[in-house]
Formats: structure tokens, sequence, C-alpha cells
């Protein structure tokens, strides 16, 4: 029997098939892909552009600003979306390309799906070298898209039409399977993205995706089920795989019917609400007090869904108790393993539920639960002190404090690198999964607006604020004006620190001298006056400049009656951060110095490495 093709280009054959992938939500079917955004160029324009038209009703292309963060956007898309949907990004050959790697890392980093399919050279070589083509004197295959592959979790060049079938095929394994989960790039040779092809008609069929539930191994069960019934003191990580999971629901009931107590990771964070009364808030560097007071006497931790990086450990310091087991609850073996943990290779929400079921009747020893229970009552307190009104020049913590007031614990705040993440870290006060959005994997600067635009396409309804430094909006703020041209409304608020505050207390930390980082103690001539209310609304915003921390709260609720995207920006201090809580961090100081400020930090340095587990 002949096989039923359809005559397509390569681009074509991408554009129909990517139209015909769906999921399952709450029982309902919707596109895998959300759609694609796109900067067109050359090696774009005439193969991917003119496909994308073709299927602009199902598969919408919308127009960003800057490649890189086009990426952000639909990272955050997947993100907020828990990974249940996704979005490709196109660019040109090139620069327009290589904008995009940074990103590329950002989604490995963090294990979020994301395509990506940059223009590359002629396959055919005749115009060698083609307009913005990186030739290797060494090697005629390689093009500047070889960047992409060590952050791609599957990397493949399209030199034939035909190409695109198995491509496409290993292309959505990765991309939906929960333990490889992570970026894709099909480079996409530009002459052979305007080839035609006869494809088998089958590769346009409708398939559906769900997420694989990875059941535990028995042994592996039996071996973590022994561990946690053994241990007096044991703990929960909550990382991002129990929000991808789906596993809130499993996680709090397991806390509050085994009495462990709860600690969140950047990316765990909101898998309990921050009133669940097992819920101690923040780990690690920046940890609360009362998960850091738990962390160190721990016996047991049991990490669910968390790749155990140095800001959730106090870089290997936090767990001081010589007899302490880590149990690795992960779909990724990677993961699992790390540290010599037991690993228990499984979905989060089954292994839960197969680990509640074992311990059925045990419950941790009541004082440890009481312990808990006490040192996050303490730092609600604590947390309260910081973020209540101010009348001084704020800190990040008193311009928290006013977002809270002013938008409540169900907006979903949106952030990413600097100062911000450790203060959001500590002290945002989640309502619901999903409702706290930060990037501290790969902690990238300039990620907060693009990523708060891929929120707000993934959930319309929510009330998103983006929080953000100077320094990360001048590196990328352009998306600002894809918001307004959207429809999407943000609400952002720029904290004016005047530098990077962060890196500088971090300097200072390390003994160094204030230096390159702080406007003011930059090489400079003219000290620039910049007025972000005014740049906001140049690209269409609504924006205010607010003088103090009530004006702010006023400026909130202003902000909420208007329809688009509104900035607000305040002044802070650079050097006030919360001191409650948080744990030493691993940054090495030099051996030698002629600073003495520097010595004495190499010296504290030193002893703190003594708690170091390895």
């Amino acid at each position: 029997m002949t096989q039923k093709t359809i005559r397509l280009t390569m681009a074509q054959a991408l554009a129909k098939f990517l139209t015909q992938q769906f999921t399952l939500i709450d029982g309902e079917k919707l596109p895998l892909f959300g759609g694609v955004f796109a900067i067109f160029g050359h090696g774009n324009v005439a193969g991917v552009g003119e496909a994308l038209y073709q299927v602009r009703d199902t598969l919408p292309t919308y127009r960003a600003h800057n490649e890189q963060t086009m990426a952000h956007a639909a990272i955050a898309y997947a993100k907020a979306n828990f990974r249940r949907r996704m979005m490709a990004v196109t660019s040109s050959i090139g620069p327009g390309a290589t904008n995009m790697v940074t990103a590329a890392a950002l989604a490995h980093v963090n294990r979020v799906p994301l395509l990506l399919l940059p223009g590359d050279v002629f396959a055919n070589r005749a115009p060698d070298p083609v307009l913005q083509q990186v030739e290797s004197f060494g090697d005629g295959t390689v093009s500047a898209n070889d960047v992409f592959r060590p952050v791609s979790r599957y990397f493949d060049r399209i030199t034939r039409p035909e190409q695109l079938i198995s491509a496409l095929n290993r292309t959505m394994q990765v991309l939906t399977d929960p333990a490889e989960c992570g970026p894709v790039t099909l480079a996409l040779c530009q002459d052979v993205q305007a080839e035609a092809y006869d494809y088998p008609a089958t590769l346009f069929d409708e398939r559906v995706w769900t997420p694989r539930r990875v059941q535990p191994d028995a042994d592996e069960l039996a071996a973590a089920i022994a561990a946690l019934k053994a241990a007096q003191k044991p703990v929960i990580i909550a990382g991002g795989g129990v929000l991808y999971s789906g596993a809130a629901a499993a996680l709090k009931d397991f806390a509050a019917r085994h009495g462990i107590p709860v600690m969140e990771t950047n990316s765990g964070k909101s898998s309990l609400p921050f009133v669940d009364e097992m819920n101690m808030g923040s780990v690690g560097v920046t940890g609360s007090s009362a998960s850091n007071l738990l962390a160190e006497q721990a016996d047991l931790v049991l990490a669910v869904g968390s790749r155990l990086q140095d800001f959730t450990t106090g870089s290997w310091a936090l767990f001081k108790n010589e007899a302490v087991k880590i149990v690795g609850l992960n779909v990724q073996l990677f993961d699992a393993g790390k540290h010599r943990a037991l690993p228990l290779l499984a979905d989060a929400k089954v292994g839960l539920e197969k680990l509640s079921a074992g311990l059925a009747g045990w419950a941790a020893p009541s004082a440890w639960t009481g312990l808990a229970k006490s040192a996050r009552a303490i730092w609600h307190g604590e947390v309260a002190a910081v973020t209540a009104p101010t009348n001084s020049l704020p800190s990040d913590a008193h311009v928290i404090g006013a977002v809270l007031r002013g938008r409540g614990s169900e907006a979903t705040v949106v952030c990413a690198s600097g100062g911000l993440p450790g203060e959001l870290h500590k002290l945002w006060q989640s309502g619901k999964p999903g409702s706290y959005h930060m990037e501290y994997g790969f902690s990238t600067m300039g990620y907060e607006i693009a990523g708060g635009l891929g929120v707000k396409l993934a959930r319309p309804t929510d009330d998103v604020v983006v929080m953000l430094g100077d320094g990360s909006y001048m590196m990328a703020n352009s998306e600002i004006a894809t918001s307004v041209m959207l429809g999407k409304k943000l609400t952002i608020v720029v904290l004016d620190n005047r530098g990077f505050g962060c890196i500088n207390r971090l300097q200072m930390a390390t003994g160094g001298a204030n230096f390159n980082n702080l406007l003011k103690d930059t090489f400079h001539e003219v000290l620039p006056e910049i007025d972000f209310a005014k740049h906001a609304e140049a690209m269409g915003a609504w924006s205010k400049k607010v003088a103090s921390i009530a004006e702010l709260e006023a400026g909130l609720a202003e902000a909420k009656e208007i329809e688009r995207t509104t900035v607000l920006v305040i002044d802070t201090d650079p050097l006030i951060t919360t001191e409650a809580g948080g744990h030493w961090w691993d940054v090495a100081v030099p051996e030698v110095s002629v600073r003495p400020q520097v010595n004495a930090a190499r010296k504290a340095y030193e002893e703190a490495l003594d708690g170091q587990k390895l």
C-alpha cells in the first residue's frame, strides 16, 4: 500500500506538526504549544516566517523586541504552566541566534521545556560565507549555532528536509519527559527551510501528551521508608519538582499526617501556602531562621524535586548533624543521588503518596514538630517586623511589605537575580501554588519583565507583579512595550538603589573595597540621572515615581485600576538587608591581599570551610 504523503516545505511541515501537539489539563484538551515568539531576519523570515503565517490562527506568533528576552518569556510561560504547556522561539542566523544562548542555559539549569528554532547557514554552502555566518577555520560543519550544544538537552541541525521527521520525534520526547525536560535546539539551515518534501501524512496526526508519572522501585521505596521511620528529626525540602508534579496537595497532606516540617527552595516556594502550619519558609543561604534552625539539627532530609544547589544547602554546610541522611525523591537520577543520597526515583506526587502509605501510623516525635511550630511563630514575627511601613529610605523588605499589603498573597510575584530574590525568598507570603515565580537557578538579570510577560500569557487572569532593581531594568526592559502591544497588563515595581547593591554588599562582606558596583563607585565623568518612570512611559506604560512607602501603597492602588502595564519606581537603600535568617555561602576570598579587610575575611572564610561537608 502506498503511504499517503503531504508535500510541504521543511518549515511548513514543522509549523503544521506543532499545531497537532496537545495536552490535557484538568480534563481539557489544550494546544501543547501556546505560540511562537519570533524576531524575523535573514535566515528565518522567508522559510519559517511564511510557514508560521499559514498557521497563525491555530499557532499564534508574537513579535518581541529582543531574542534573549522573548526566549525568557517563553520559559516563564512553560514554568507558569508547570511544564504542561510550552512555546517555541525562532530567530535569524548570527546574532539573533546567539542572543538566545543565555536563555537556553537558563532553561537547561531550571529543567524547563523550550523549543529553539534558530536559522542556520546554507546546507548547500553555495553562498558561503553567507551574511552573519561564523566560519570555523578547521571545521566546515560548525556554525554559530553550535554554541547551543552544551546548553541543549537535545541539539540537531536540519540539513535535509526528511531529517525533520526523526528530529521532531526526539524533540517531543525530551520536551515532555519529566526527567530529560529542558531546551531543544533545532538549527534550521535556511535553504532547507524552503525545500519541499513528501512528508508522511501520519507525521501530522494529532498527539496528546500527558505527564509520565514514574513509579518508585520497591527496594528504593523500602529503604526510604525505613530511613524515615528511624529518623528523630526529619525535614522536607520542597523543590520545583513538587510544583511540576502537581504534588502540592500531596505534600501538604504528607507533612501534616507525619508531622514533618517543610522548607522551600526558591523554585519550590509556594508549594505550601505561607500560612500553612508545617511551612517553615525558605531554606539555606536565604533561609528563614525557622528552616535553618531545623536543618542544622536534622538527621534526615527528604529532598523532593530539588537539585540541591548551594543556596539550598548553604554550600553543603547547613546540615550539621553528623548522622544526617538524605533521601532524594526525584524523577532525575542525576539529582536524586546527589551527595550520596538514598535515591528514590519517582514522580513527586506518586512518591509522597507511596511513602505516606508505607509510613501509616508513624509520625515524627511530637517534640520535634513542636519545636518547628514555635520556631515558625518566631520567624513570622520577624517577617512582620522587617516588612512593616517605614518613613525612612526603604529597604527591599519594606517594599515587599508594601506590595503584599497592596496586592495580597494571591498575586503572582516575578523576580530574578540580585538582592531581591533573597528578600523575596524569605519574606514573600505565597498564597497558592505558582504564585511565586523566581528565576534563581541561573540567576539571570534581565529575566524579570520578560518573565512577567510569559507568566501573564500563561495565566491571563492572574495579578502579575514584577519586582526588579534598576540594574536589571537597565539590562532588559524592552518587553514592557511588548506587554502593552499584546494588552497583557503587568504591575512592575522598580527598586532604584543606583547600582548593583547586592553584589556591592557581597564585595564588602569579602573584604573588598566599594568598587564598580554602585554607580557612585564606578569610573565616570558624569553620573546619569535616569528617570525610569519617563522611560517606561515612553514605551506605552502608565508610570509614576513615588517618594515613600506610603506613596507606593497609594500608587499600587491607583495602578490596580489602570488597564495597561503600570510601572512604579521607588528609591531604596542599597546596604540594608534582612538580618534574620540566612546562612554562610561559599564565596572564595583571596588568600593574600594588601587590604587588612580581605585578610580578616579570609580568616573567617577558612573557619567557615570547616563546617562544609564533602
